[in-house]
């Protein structure tokens, strides 16, 4: 589980395809004190850690992984979000987010309002009922509060804070990006189904 706070932008160092695909990502985390096995959400994707150097480690990606996210469009360089798994105890900053994306939405629009960007995303159709004004998604990794709904599309804000400490501030109009939608929204809809 992880709360959707980014706590460190990483960077694509390698990709292999060895059946799987296998990223190797630079990161500042120190990573002694990271466990095989251990999970990292790398723009919004749990992904498991299977190697270890001194600043950066190695993960394993299956196709269903790569087929339902933004990863495919991974390339060395490729800035992530990073955020190591939530631990009993730690702060819970943003809202609970899984690392299990369920699709991908589109930047269709971007308009700075002040020292902010306004955002307007187009989410898939079968996602976009979950997501409600005032609700929480989580957008690469990172939690966002939804500002206005209507129809596919929603818009959400990014601070000047975020876009320095995340991957934001390189965003564009035509981005693909991961979503998760809240869970807590999923089953409010899965009991509105079964009433």
């Amino acid at each position: 589980m992880f709360t959707g706070i980014i706590t460190d932008i990483g960077s694509v160092m390698a990709l292999d395809q060895q059946g799987d695909l296998r990223a190797r990502i630079k990161t500042g985390y120190d990573t002694s004190g990271i466990d095989m096995g251990a999970s990292i959400a790398s723009d919004g994707v749990c992904l498991t850690v299977v190697g270890l150097g001194a600043d950066w480690y190695d993960v394993q990606i299956s196709a269903e992984t790569v087929d339902k996210t933004n990863i495919s469009a991974w390339c060395v360089g490729h800035r992530v979000n990073l955020e190591r798994a939530l631990k009993v105890g730690d702060e819970l900053g943003g809202h609970i987010v899984s690392g299990h994306v369920d699709g991908v939405a589109r930047i269709v629009a971007m308009q700075d309002q002040g020292d902010s960007t306004r955002v307007t995303l187009r989410a898939p159709k079968e996602l976009a009922r979950f997501i409600a004004p005032k609700g929480s998604v989580a957008l690469n990794g990172t939690s966002l509060t939804v500002n206005a709904v209507e129809a596919c599309d929603f818009r959400i804000n990014f601070i000047p804070h975020t876009k320095e400490v995340t991957t934001w501030g390189d965003a564009k109009v035509g981005d693909r990006v991961n979503l998760e939608i809240d869970t807590l929204a999923r089953y409010v809809a899965r009991l509105a189904e079964m009433s």
